[in-house]
C-alpha cells in the first residue's frame, strides 16, 4: 500500500455564506427507520447532485478536485497495456473522466449517474472518443454479465449503502479478465471539518450528530475487493488538502459539487452560533499561519481484476525448489566478500 500527499489552493473571493448555506438536512423521526444497510438517503442524494448542476458556471467552478483524481485515475488506466473498446464510467457526474481520456485508449465511453441533469451539464462538448450517456443508480446495474471489459468510478461509490453487493454487481458485469479502477473518499476525509463541527456542537447544544458522512476505512478496501471475488487486488492513498479563505467557502463547495450530507440519521439544520463556533474552531485548531484553512481530502485508489485462467497465480503452498533461508544467507556471504575487496583495495590505495 503505498501513500502520497498533494496541496491545492481554492481561492474564493469572502462573501457572507452565513445566511445561505445548506441545511444538512432532517431529522431522523422524520424519515422511515433505516434497514440495516441502509446508511443514505440515496433519492437525497439524487436531488442535491441535480441541484449542484442547475448553476453551471457555479458547478464548473467546484470541478477541481474530481478532475484531478479523475486525472490519477486515467493514469492508472494507461498503465494497463491494451485497448479497449467500452469503458463504464460508473458515477460519471458531469464528466471528469472524458476529459483526460482519447481514442489511443478507448473507442467509447459510457457515462452512468443517477442525476440526469449532471449527466447532461455538458452535453454540447465534443470530446475525441464516442460519449453514451446513461441514468444508473450504482446500487442497481443494468449490465449484462460478462458485457463489459472495464468499469471505472470516480468518487461516486461511498454513496452507495451496500458497497460489497455494488462490487459484486461489477465483477459480474465484467468481462473474463476485466478490470475494476475506482477511486472513494477515504475515513480521514474531512477529519478537521468533522471535530470541528463535534465540538462546537457538544459546547453549544449539548451533543453531537453525524455532520459529515461515514466513509469506508483503509483497512477494509482489500477486503471489500477480495469478498467481491476480485483478484490481483491493488490499494494506495492520497492525501490531497485543498486550502479555503474560510469554513463557510469549504461548506459553500461541498454543496456545489453535490456532496453534502445526506445520511438519513441527520438532523435538519445547525445553528447560527454553533456555524459561528465551529468556524472559530476551525481556524484555531487547524488553521495556516496565512488565516486560511486547510481541508483534508483522503482518496482511496482501489483496482481489481475478474478472474480469469490466463492471469498469473501463485504456487501451491510447499511447491518450492529454492530454500528462502539459503537463498538470504548466500547473499550476506556475498556482500561480506565485497566488502573485504573493497577494504583491500582501499588500503593499497591508502600505501
Amino acid at each position: 500500500m503505498f501513500q502520497k500527499s498533494s496541496l491545492l489552493y481554492r481561492t474564493i473571493p469572502y462573501v457572507n455564506l452565513i445566511s445561505c448555506i445548506k441545511k444538512y438536512a432532517t431529522t431522523a423521526n422524520q424519515q422511515p427507520k433505516p434497514s440495516v444497510f441502509t446508511v443514505f438517503n440515496r433519492e437525497t442524494k439524487r436531488k442535491q447532485r441535480d441541484r449542484s448542476s442547475i448553476n453551471i458556471e457555479e458547478s464548473r467552478k467546484v470541478d477541481y478536485l474530481k478532475d484531478e483524481i479523475a486525472y490519477r485515475i486515467v493514469d492508472r488506466l494507461l498503465d494497463i497495456k491494451r485497448k479497449f473498446n467500452t469503458v463504464v464510467d460508473l458515477g460519471s457526474g458531469c464528466g471528469h473522466i472524458i476529459k483526460h481520456v482519447d481514442e489511443d485508449m478507448m473507442k467509447k465511453l459510457i457515462m452512468c449517474d443517477m442525476s440526469s441533469k449532471m449527466l447532461e451539464r455538458d452535453k454540447d462538448i465534443n470530446y475525441d472518443i464516442d460519449v453514451e450517456r446513461i441514468v444508473v443508480d450504482e446500487e442497481l446495474l443494468p449490465f449484462e454479465e460478462n458485457s463489459l471489459e472495464a468499469v471505472i468510478s470516480n468518487l461516486s461509490l461511498h454513496w452507495v449503502n451496500d458497497l460489497p453487493g455494488a462490487m459484486i454487481q461489477i465483477r459480474r458485469s465484467l468481462k473474463p479478465d476485466g478490470v475494476f479502477i475506482a477511486s472513494i473518499f477515504g475515513g480521514d476525509t474531512l477529519f478537521e471539518l468533522r471535530t470541528s463541527l463535534q465540538l462546537a456542537e457538544s459546547e453549544r447544544e449539548g451533543g453531537i450528530s453525524p455532520r459529515i458522512s461515514p466513509m469506508t476505512d483503509v483497512r477494509d478496501v482489500g477486503n471489500l475487493l477480495s469478498r467481491a471475488g476480485f483478484n490481483l487486488t491493488t490499494i494506495d492513498i492520497d492525501d490531497i488538502t485543498v486550502n479555503f479563505p474560510s469554513m463557510f467557502e469549504l461548506i459553500q463547495d461541498l454543496r456545489s459539487m453535490g456532496e453534502s450530507n445526506a445520511v438519513l440519521t441527520r438532523r435538519p439544520f445547525l445553528k447560527r452560533d454553533t456555524m459561528l463556533a465551529a468556524s472559530a474552531i476551525y481556524k484555531e485548531l487547524h488553521g495556516n499561519p496565512d488565516g486560511s484553512i486547510p481541508a483534508t481530502f483522503q482518496i482511496i485508489y482501489l483496482i481489481g481484476w475478474k478472474p480469469d485462467v490466463t492471469q498469473p497465480k501463485p504456487l501451491s503452498r510447499g511447491s518450492g525448489q529454492v530454500s528462502l533461508k539459503k537463498s538470504l544467507e548466500g547473499d550476506k556471504k556475498g556482500d561480506k566478500k565485497d566488502d573485504t575487496k573493497g577494504g583491500g583495495k582501499s588500503n593499497n590505495n591508502n600505501n
